[in-house]
């Protein structure tokens, strides 16, 4: 869902939530959040509660052990010489099409609509050796629970972003974006609004879920071992989707 105003920023902060410990299958990751909160001082009105989406694929069991793998002839083909077949027939599983490929990289649209590396299936901050982390089957769902929990254990309704380093089709590097949301405007729509000079805006949308989801990554980063982060200060609060933010097809000038 769009919103569309204008407004000038004042300050915001960003401030990680430590202490959370290594999560399993089936914990309650909103009594950690709630708690991680408290000892950083606990929430305010109008906060975004940004949160790995490994900490949340954790919790949900989206953990897979190469081990079960049994790759396919096209995994095999596309992992070439220095790929992990195994691997790759979980990116393939995980994959609504494959974009683009030059072993052992593949580009792919998840069945969400994220066009990304290895359909962010990633072996980073697993589960030991041999074991790769998959997506949330439905992030903005994962979101919305974890909003949910939050306001039940802390009183106050905190947005919250499920976050997760993309590449980005023109530019080189990573940044962390939004995969799923609740309780904020993912897409701010600037369209037939005015800028300071006048000029009417034509084609202006605004990532707001992404800028969020960049700023907390600035604390928590992907070595750090913060999973998740407070970001204060932002007029965000709407019944965004994370789902807004996916390209239409059919504006998609890279494929």
């Amino acid at each position: 869902m769009t919103q569309r105003s204008l407004t000038v920023p004042g300050e915001v902060r960003v401030i990680p939530l430590v202490g959370l410990p290594e999560l399993e299958a089936g914990d309650d990751l909103g009594v950690h959040l709630a708690a991680a909160c408290d000892r950083a001082g606990g929430l305010e009105e109008g906060d975004v509660v940004v949160v790995a989406q490994k900490a949340v694929s954790k919790v949900e069991g989206r953990i897979v052990a190469l081990e079960e793998i049994e790759p396919s002839a096209r995994s095999i083909e596309l992992a070439g010489d220095e790929g992990d077949a195994r691997q790759m027939e979980v990116i393939l599983r995980e994959t609504a099409e494959v974009v683009r490929s030059r072993p052992p990289l593949v580009i792919s649209e998840t069945p969400h609509g994220f066009v990304c590396a290895s359909a962010g299936v990633d072996a980073s901050n697993a589960k030991g050796p041999g074991t790769v982390i998959l997506l949330p089957l439905d992030p903005d769902a994962s979101a919305a629970r974890l909003r949910g929990r939050l306001a039940e254990l802390t009183g106050i309704s905190p947005g919250v972003v499920v976050s997760d380093s993309f590449g980005r089709a023109w530019r080189q590097g990573t940044t962390d974006v939004a995969l799923g949301v609740a309780g904020i405007v993912a897409l701010r729509d600037l369209r037939g609004t005015t800028d300071s000079r006048g000029y009417e805006l034509r084609s202006t949308m605004i990532a707001v879920a992404d800028e969020i989801a960049g700023a907390a990554e600035l604390v928590m980063g992907k070595a750090n071992g913060v999973p998740a982060a407070i970001v204060r200060g932002v007029d965000a609060s709407g019944d965004g989707r994370a789902a807004d933010i996916v390209m239409p097809r059919e504006r998609d000038l890279f494929r």
